[in-house]
C-alpha cells in the first residue's frame, strides 16, 4: 500500500481527516477503517423473482471493486453503513462466486454491519458484527441521517447523486457525497443502487440544510453547488 494521505483526496469532519475513493468508499486512516454505503447485494436476484430480468452479477461486482478498494488501503475495518443487502433473504442468495469473495473479505478485515431499512441485521449470518448504530470519536456512524443529530454524522441511505456539467452545455449524473458543515451522506456502493439528486428536498430536511456535492476523482474532488448545479472552485 502507498501512502494513502498522496492516493486520494481528503476531506475533514469533526476534527478527523477521511480520504474518499473514487469508487465511494471513505477512508478513516487512524481508525483503519473502510466506510461504505449501501451495498444492496442481490439486487437483481430480488428483480428477478419479480420478472424484472437483470444481469445476475451485480453482488460480484459490487464486492470486486470493495476488495480493490480494500486492497488499496489496507484497511483491517470495514464499516457497511446499512442496506448491505436489498432485502433481508439476500444473504441465502448469494451465489457462489459473490458468497467466496465475501467471505475473503469477512476473513481480511474486521466487519461491522449497520442496520439498515432494508436488510436489518441479515447480514452476521455470515459473518462480522451487526449494531444499528455507533460513534466513533465522536463521529456517528448509522445508516439514515437524524435530522436532529447536533454532532458530527456520517450516514447513506439517500444514494446521493449530481449533475456534473460538460462541455457544451450537456450534463451528466455522477453518484456524490452530500455534506453540510459537519455531516456526510455517502454515496450507493451497490453496483445496481439508484441514486437522489442532491438538490431533492428530502436531503435537505435530513440534513438541516442544503447540502453540497462532492464527486471524488483520483486527485481531487469535482465540487458541484446542488442548487445551480455550477461547479465551485
Amino acid at each position: 500500500m502507498g501512502d494513502v494521505s498522496l492516493s486520494f483526496p481528503s476531506l475533514h469532519l469533526g476534527g478527523e481527516t477521511f480520504h474518499a475513493l473514487p469508487c465511494g468508499a471513505l477512508f478513516w486512516e487512524v481508525e483503519s477503517l473502510l466506510l461504505v454505503a449501501d451495498l444492496h447485494l442481490e439486487k437483481g436476484s430480488a428483480f428477478a423473482a419479480k420478472g424484472w430480468l437483470l444481469p445476475p452479477h451485480d453482488s460480484q461486482e459490487t464486492l470486486q471493486r470493495l476488495g480493490r478498494a480494500l486492497r488499496q488501503t489496507g484497511a483491517r475495518r470495514i464499516a457497511a453503513l446499512g442496506d448491505s443487502f436489498h432485502d433481508r433473504g439476500g444473504p441465502m442468495r448469494l451465489p457462489e462466486p459473490a458468497r467466496a469473495l465475501l467471505a475473503d473479505l469477512l476473513a481480511a478485515a474486521d466487519w461491522l454491519w449497520v442496520t439498515g431499512n432494508h436488510d436489518g441485521d441479515s447480514g452476521v449470518a455470515l459473518g462480522g458484527e451487526a449494531v444499528p448504530e455507533i460513534r466513533i470519536r465522536g463521529i456517528w456512524l448509522r445508516h439514515e441521517a437524524e435530522t436532529a443529530c447536533r454532532e458530527p454524522e456520517i450516514s447513506g441511505h439517500f444514494h446521493p447523486k449530481t449533475r456534473v456539467p460538460l462541455r457544451g452545455g450537456r450534463q451528466v449524473a455522477r453518484r456524490c457525497i452530500a455534506r453540510t458543515a459537519e455531516r456526510l451522506v455517502l454515496p450507493a456502493y451497490g453496483a445496481y443502487a439508484g441514486g437522489l439528486f442532491v438538490d431533492d428536498p428530502a436531503l435537505a430536511r435530513a440534513l438541516g440544510g442544503r447540502p453540497e456535492a462532492l464527486v471524488p476523482l483520483a486527485h481531487g474532488f469535482v465540487q458541484v453547488n446542488a442548487m445551480s448545479g455550477e461547479m465551485i472552485g
